[in-house]
Parts: structure tokens; C-alpha cells; sequence
């Protein structure tokens, strides 16, 4: 055993001088390369600041009946004054049977066109294509997130189905149809007459659109409430949120105008004016940039300032925002991206195409110009830029000149690198 140990120990130091030549030798290539590069891609820098606030609306709580309650509504649904929001059952039969209701008004609805259908019989080819068209409707809405027709679309296709079953599967003709449908509205009309007594409909008191989110706030803070916010109020706000209100089944926000109040360093918030737009990116559920108009520059207090902004879009999408950290966009910057080690000053003299100078003689003026070194297919290429926006390690240039001498995204430019000259070969 002891024979073992030195042998061990030989092995360690062999692959301890191993690791270290190798880290060694990528020191050295890295420090000693005659030149290092870089990829030249789009870009686009922004001059913003962060804001946390609060989203405000104008909503109208309503509250929750007693029995078993199912609501009809989708978070931010539009709807109409006296439209339907949920039902309240008295009991779980009662919402089996509301269940079965719904059934069979389907079938009915399906039937009764089913038989005005059946006059003129297609082949069973025309069916399925039918068929087929319809799913794809159906698909290309759901793709597109529009689910305004979803429930006629939905019909098509059950309908579609239905026919080329009744047509061509069961072998059913128009008498046995119609005979099939007087007996489902039979088993409807006795149903509903049951229902109608163990069921209740709530309805919408005014216009607005649909949330099932209550969460405090409601009260505390409403469109009125923001002429009095100061910015420690509205963290005070932000901090201790009231949470949600088990008393209420959702609300109806009745206002087509909502609100971002956010406390602004006293200096952002300087740049802003009331009544001009200002651009404003959330994320989460909205994800988007946002325009919107400053409403209010209300009072500063230990350097943050009350800013309140107004929108009248992208009202649906909302309704479950509440507490944000957005960022306040003053300005975009677009171009190219490129490390600040690799922008170069350099010296050249002007000529025309004769290679003297715009006078007609030599001169040895010299003018500057600023660019970039660009590896290409082996050479230094000089390509002039200007500079768009300043980063903290880099720029955001614009390419000056044009054609072959153009800088593109996607080249490799050289960040590092000593008597470069354009045309230059390189060699490593």
C-alpha cells in the first residue's frame, strides 16, 4: 500500500502540469493573438427608466348571490346592460339539469337545420368537404385568437357532421327527423319549465367588460381617488394591498379610459409634459409597448415624483393588471452594435477619382474619418460608421458608406489588433 502512494502522487502532479499548460497556453494566445474579433449585430438601445405603479380603472363590483354560482363570461368580455354574467342555482340538480338544457338546445338547433338541409342530397364527397372547410375555419380562428364567431363555427361543424351522418349513416329520412325533433323540444319546453324555477340569471347592470379579479383595490383607488395621490400614498398603496373580496363574484369595468400611476425620479419625470404621448413597455399578460398620454404630473416627495398616464386601448386586455414595473421609453436608438474597443480614428487623404485632391493638385491634407476594421475573406477592410447612441461598453453605429464598402450585420470586425491598414492580409 505504501509502494502505491508516490505513484498516486507522480499521477496528480502529472495532470495538475497538464491543466496548467493548457490554461496557459489559451493565456498566452488570447494575450499574444495578433488580432481578436467580434460580431457585428442589429441592435436597437433605448433611453427609458423603470416605473413602478398601479393600474387604475372605473369598475362596479358585483356581488356574489347565494347558491351555486357558474359564470357565463370570459375574463374581459364586452357585454351589454341586462345581458347575462352568470346563473345561480338552488341546487346541484338544478345545475344538472341547466347542463342537459344546454344539450339539447344544441341538438335542436342542429336538427332543425339538418332538415332544412335535406331537400337537394350532395354526394357524400360534397359533405365531407364541407366538413372539412368548416374545421378549418374553426382552426384558422383559434390560430388567430378571434373567437367572435366560435359558437357559429362550432354549430357548422357539428351540423355538418350531423347531416352526413343522418344523410348517409343512419339512413334516416325528413319524417324521421322531424318526428326526432318535435320529441327533443318536448323533453326541452318540460326542462326549462322545471329550471326556470331553480334557476337564476344575473345580469349586468350597466355596460362594461367582465373580471372575475376583485382585488381591493376597487375602492381605494378609482379614477377620482388619483387627483388626490401623492407618492407616498400610492406606495403606501402599493405595499399593503387590501386582497381579494370574497363578498363580490367579479366587477364590470364601466370605463373605456384607464390609468398607470407610478412614482418617477424627479429628473425622468422632468422630461415629461402633460397632454403629449409617452411610450410605455409592460410585461406579463399585456407584453407589449404601450402609448400613452401623461394625465397628470402631480407632487414630488424625497425625490419621486406622482405620474399618472391615460390610455383608451388595449382595455380588454388589462383587466388583470394591477401592480407593474413598466418601463418608460424617452427615445430608441437602432442601428448596429459593436464593442467600443473597435471603433478606430483614422487619417486619410481626400482625392477624387484621379487620386488627387478636389483642387486639381496633390495635397497632403488629411482628413479623419471613423469606422471599423471588418475581416474579410482573410484582409482588414476599413468601414466608416457614425456613431447613433453611446452604451456603457459599446455603440450604436449607422454605416456611412455604401455598396462593397458597406457594414452589415453579421460581419466580424477586429477588436483588437496593431498596424492595421485597410486591404491589410492578416496571417495567424
Amino acid at each position: 500500500m505504501k509502494q502505491g502512494k508516490p505513484l498516486i502522487t507522480f499521477v496528480i502532479l502529472i495532470l495538475a502540469a497538464t491543466v496548467a499548460l493548457y490554461f496557459g497556453y489559451y493565456v498566452y494566445n488570447f494575450f499574444y493573438e495578433p488580432y481578436h474579433t467580434a460580431q457585428v449585430y442589429s441592435y436597437t438601445a433605448h433611453d427609458s427608466v423603470a416605473a413602478e405603479g398601479l393600474v387604475v380603472r372605473q369598475a362596479r363590483l358585483l356581488s356574489s348571490p347565494s347558491g351555486i354560482l357558474e359564470v357565463t363570461r370570459t375574463e374581459g368580455e364586452k357585454v351589454g346592460i341586462g345581458q347575462q354574467i352568470a346563473l345561480v342555482y338552488r341546487d346541484s340538480q338544478a345545475q344538472a339539469n341547466q347542463t342537459v338544457i344546454e344539450e339539447l338546445t344544441m341538438e335542436v338547433e342542429l336538427l332543425e337545420e339538418a332538415v332544412a338541409q335535406t331537400g337537394d342530397l350532395e354526394s357524400a364527397a360534397r359533405l365531407d368537404e364541407d366538413i372539412l372547410q368548416a374545421v378549418v375555419s374553426l382552426r384558422a380562428s383559434y390560430a388567430l385568437g378571434d373567437y367572435t364567431q366560435l359558437r357559429s363555427q362550432v354549430m357548422e361543424v357539428k351540423s355538418s357532421v350531423l347531416k352526413r351522418g343522418y344523410t348517409y349513416g343512419d339512413g334516416l329520412t325528413v319524417t324521421d327527423l322531424s318526428a326526432q325533433l318535435r320529441e327533443l323540444k318536448s323533453q326541452l319546453a318540460v326542462l326549462s319549465r322545471q329550471s326556470a324555477q331553480a334557476t337564476t340569471r344575473v345580469t349586468a347592470p350597466e355596460p362594461g367588460v367582465f373580471s372575475n379579479l376583485v382585488d381591493g383595490y376597487e375602492s381605494r383607488l378609482t379614477p377620482e381617488t388619483l387627483r388626490q395621490l401623492t407618492p407616498a400614498s400610492l406606495q403606501e398603496l402599493i405595499d399593503s394591498p387590501a386582497g381579494e373580496d370574497s363578498g363580490s363574484m367579479g366587477k364590470l369595468i364601466t370605463s373605456d379610459t384607464w390609468y398607470f400611476a407610478a412614482n418617477l425620479p424627479e429628473q425622468s419625470a422632468g422630461r415629461l409634459t402633460v397632454g403629449r404621448p409617452a411610450t410605455l413597455r409592460f410585461s406579463g399578460e399585456l407584453n407589449r409597448d404601450v402609448e400613452m398620454t401623461v394625465d397628470r404630473i402631480g407632487p414630488t416627495q424625497d425625490g419621486k415624483t406622482l405620474v399618472v398616464f391615460s390610455s383608451n386601448r388595449y382595455l380588454t386586455l388589462t383587466t388583470l393588471l394591477r401592480h407593474q414595473t413598466v418601463e418608460l421609453i424617452f427615445d430608441s436608438y437602432s442601428g448596429l452594435r459593436i464593442p467600443k474597443e473597435a471603433l478606430r480614428l483614422e487619417k486619410y487623404q481626400p482625392s477624387d477619382s484621379s487620386g488627387t485632391s478636389s483642387s486639381g493638385t496633390s495635397s497632403s491634407a488629411e482628413s479623419s474619418r471613423v469606422g471599423v476594421y471588418a475581416l474579410i475573406n482573410g484582409r482588414a477592410e476599413f468601414r466608416e460608421v457614425s456613431i447613433v447612441h453611446e452604451g456603457s461598453d459599446y455603440y450604436v453605429v449607422s454605416p456611412v458608406a455604401a455598396g462593397r464598402k458597406l457594414l452589415r450585420a453579421g460581419d466580424t470586425i477586429i477588436t483588437y489588433g496593431t498596424g492595421l491598414q485597410d486591404g491589410l492580409l492578416l496571417e495567424g
